[in-house]
């Protein structure tokens, strides 16, 4: 056994791409795939466009629309009235999460002025409204966006 004379195995290899076009010994030849006329046989043919159906009312246009599709920021809402009820000082997610105040911990969340506020508290969320803001630092509190 020389270095020269050294083979992959079959397995390998893999199996070789087949080379349409090649002549009628190939298999592949003459109408190379395509079938005989039209015009899917011609070399610039594709199919049409995108969502081109060959003349027929796309789906895209034959299905009704309705609605549309809100880029409002999806906020999970805490009022001042249930900031004031909870016992804890400091509020962040994670805590506003473990009293029940918000579903989900990842999801922003922003805080708005129903109710009042008696007690001083320190809030960071990702949005807050100018009337709760303005009564957490009159009750002698915090406010961090983040």
């Amino acid at each position: 056994m020389e270095l020269n004379t050294l083979n992959p195995g079959k397995a390998a290899k893999g199996k070789s791409r087949k080379r349409i076009g090649r002549g009628p010994g190939s298999g592949w030849g003459t109408t190379a795939g395509r079938g005989e006329k039209g015009a899917g046989a011609r070399k610039s043919a594709k199919a049409g466009r995108v969502g081109f159906e060959g003349g027929q009312m796309p789906i895209h246009r034959r299905t009704p629309k309705r609605g549309f599709k809100s880029i409002a920021p999806d906020f999970q809402i805490v009022n001042l009235n249930r900031l004031a009820k909870a016992s804890a000082t400091e509020f962040d997610a994670k805590v506003l999460f473990d009293c029940g105040l918000v579903r989900n911990v990842d999801k922003s969340i922003k805080v708005l002025g129903y109710g009042a506020i008696d007690k001083a508290i320190t809030v960071k969320v990702n949005a807050i409204s100018a009337k709760a803001k303005a009564a957490i630092e009159a009750a002698g509190g915090k406010v961090e966006i983040i």
